[in-house]
């Protein structure tokens, strides 16, 4: 049940997560973005980043010996943060770390804020420490629907609800770039997750490989090449006629990467690996281009990057409606309306 004394406005709204010091990952968090669009509805929120506590506290580069040593006067911290801002909501990350024992202190220390977690990786159920921290919040978000998040209501979780990635058009948007930035097909990331620990298709590895050894196509972040990040990043996507997005499932309803959302708003043409009702989030050659196949994808890139009215057209239409249906001011407020409401409304809304 929600706590009818965070009902009200404004709030105060504490965001424990892992803060990304590292310059490639600067502007891939969602939670300095979600903390702008609260701050901008009016209410007052603070980032708290576990990760950092532990990293000025430990000794050791051993990952063992911080959790064994240094663990609990991180949680002691952090409670003590709590204790003195006393929020009304407080929003989790899956931190490294973080378990129930650093749920159930926090739950004592304001026992009538509103505990939100948010999940944005696929195959929770190998995971089993996350599924017992959902277990004793009030709210599990997750950038995925279907099978992913009916795992979360399964094992017990209060409520649940999907949520998409969301953007910030200030930062995330269509930059003037260097010819060395311009490329006919991009890809950012992973080639694949390792197939002894997570079950992935291999459609992603396939077309990543080819794109790899084609002229005039960019991938960072595999098959040998460096990542890309920081104001670059943005760079990368703003460069390239032809962004692929295909995530590590593809059978999940909704879910998506924030890879998606990230080349979207940056203004980039996207070819899309389809997962179930895709369209409930963007549309059909309107927004972006759906793929089924591995030849289909190389098809329609080919015709896209011959046909430049067309391939302008859908880019510009997706970047203006991830700015305008997916910004950090509208997402903030669907999750404040899940707080004080128990729902929210969008077409692409599904609460277990």
């Amino acid at each position: 049940m929600i706590r009818k004394s965070a009902i009200g406005k404004p709030k105060r709204i504490l965001i424990v997560c892992d803060l990304a010091h590292k310059p490639v990952k600067m502007f891939l968090s969602q939670q300095p973005k979600l903390a702008k669009g609260l701050l901008r509805l009016g209410h007052d929120a603070r980032l708290f980043g576990y990760n950092s506590v532990l990293r000025e506290l430990s000794t050791f580069n051993s990952k063992t010996l911080t959790q064994l040593f240094y663990k609990q006067k991180a949680d002691k911290i952090l409670v003590e943060y709590v204790k003195s801002y006393q929020p009304n909501v407080i929003y989790f990350t899956f931190s490294r770390f973080l378990d129930v024992e650093t749920i159930e202190q926090i739950r004592k220390a304001a026992a009538n804020a509103v505990l939100i977690g948010f999940d944005d990786d696929p195959w929770p159920h190998l995971h089993p420490e996350k599924i017992e921290i959902a277990k004793r919040l009030d709210i599990l978000l997750a950038t995925n629907n279907g099978s992913f998040l009916q795992t979360y209501r399964d094992a017990g979780a209060p409520k649940c609800a999907f949520m998409p990635n969301l953007c910030d058009p200030d930062t995330d948007r269509r930059y003037v770039v260097d010819d060395k930035w311009k490329t006919d097909v991009l890809w950012t990331g992973s080639i694949r997750h390792d197939p002894r620990r997570y079950p992935a298709e291999n459609m992603r590895f396939e077309i990543i490989r080819r794109l790899a050894e084609m002229p005039n196509c960019s991938v960072y972040g595999c098959c040998g090449r460096p990542q890309v990040g920081g104001i670059d990043y943005f760079y990368a996507i703003s460069g390239a006629k032809v962004g692929l997005n295909i995530n590590a499932d593809n059978t999940v309803r909704l879910y998506h990467s924030d890879r998606l959302t990230n080349y979207l708003s940056c203004g980039a043409f996207v070819l899309a690996k389809r997962v179930p009702d895709s369209d409930l989030l963007f549309k059909e050659d309107t927004h972006l281009r759906y793929f089924d196949t591995i030849d289909e994808f190389f098809e329609l890139a080919d015709w896209y990057l011959k046909h430049e009215n067309e391939r302008k057209r859908i880019a510009d239409s997706g970047m203006n409606w991830v700015h305008e249906q997916f910004n950090c001011v509208k997402i903030a407020s669907l999750i404040l309306d899940l707080v004080e409401k128990g729902s929210y409304s969008a077409p692409w809304a599904e609460i277990l």
